[in-house]
């Protein structure tokens, strides 16, 4: 019988690849998108492109869109794929900025699965959720500092879902992206200079000298977006799943080093 799959963040990036994927595999999909123009656009491509799939607005942070979303929709599988990038130093990155990102990232991400896990529970029916992360969830990269710690923060709550709602048959995976070219890092990078000003703020402008240019030979985001649907089909999929195998074996390392790093 064929599954149905919930994507979050699917008006672009990895979310649209893997919605357009799973739907032409003969998957009911249903692909939502924060806002109603990126909705009309979604729709727009998947007819252009012949694809099948049901798109809907979710924005995670509306509890009128989750509440909707929640009552209209039973499902087999969320990919919990919407997030936000906010760039800047820590120390001096606006809180509001923080905030936000943690309600999108950490807190939407969360309740969003809740009330999905409910369903699953009460309908006493298997489930998976699969949270796309970051390579950034497992060590925390200069200048996005926050967005890292946001991810850090989901790696933690799906390891505390993974291990206590094993008894449920709910399975649950996370997915941990590097740099990939979606245009969702090169937007993190922007976003620090629409607060930041050197005439300000303490941290010295040379540090962001180079930072665009580091971004020029990112990942095509193909292979990302292949990995998490394998991720979201497998019933026994890895917990933890880096891509590729070069990004998972760099963040081991660093995470080797962090035992014997200094303050």
């Amino acid at each position: 019988m064929s599954k149905t799959i919930l994507i979050t963040g699917a008006a672009s990036g990895f979310g649209k690849i893997a919605a357009f994927d799973l739907a032409s595999k003969g998957y009911k999909v249903i692909a939502t998108a924060q806002v109603y123009p990126q909705v009309s656009d979604l729709i727009r491509e998947a007819t252009e492109k012949g694809i099948n799939l049901i798109v809907d607005k979710l924005d995670v942070t509306d509890p009128r869109d989750m509440a909707y979303i929640h009552n209209k929709y039973d499902i087999d599988i969320l990919i919990s794929n919407a997030g936000i990038m906010e760039g800047g130093p820590i120390a001096e990155q606006p809180m509001d900025l923080i905030r936000a990102m943690f309600d999108v990232n950490v807190f939407g991400g969360l309740e969003l699965a809740r009330g999905f896990i409910k369903k699953f529970i009460a309908q006493k029916k298997p489930g998976k959720i699969v949270f796309t992360t970051s390579m950034g969830g497992l060590w925390t990269v200069p200048y996005v500092a926050a967005y890292c710690a946001s991810k850090h923060a989901m790696e933690a709550i799906a390891e505390g879902l993974k291990t206590e709602l094993a008894d449920f048959n709910i399975k649950i995976a996370t997915c941990n992206p590097g740099v990939y070219g979606t245009g969702f890092n090169d937007r993190g990078v922007d976003s620090i200079f629409r607060w930041y000003d050197p005439e300000i703020n303490f941290t010295p402008s040379a540090v962001f000298d180079g930072i665009a240019e580091s971004l020029n030979n990112q990942l095509d985001p193909q292979g990302m977006a292949d990995c998490i649907v394998d991720v979201a089909l497998d019933e026994n999929s890895n917990f933890r799943n880096v891509y590729p195998k070069e990004t998972e074996d760099f963040v081991k390392q660093l995470q080797v080093e962090a035992w014997t790093a200094k303050s």
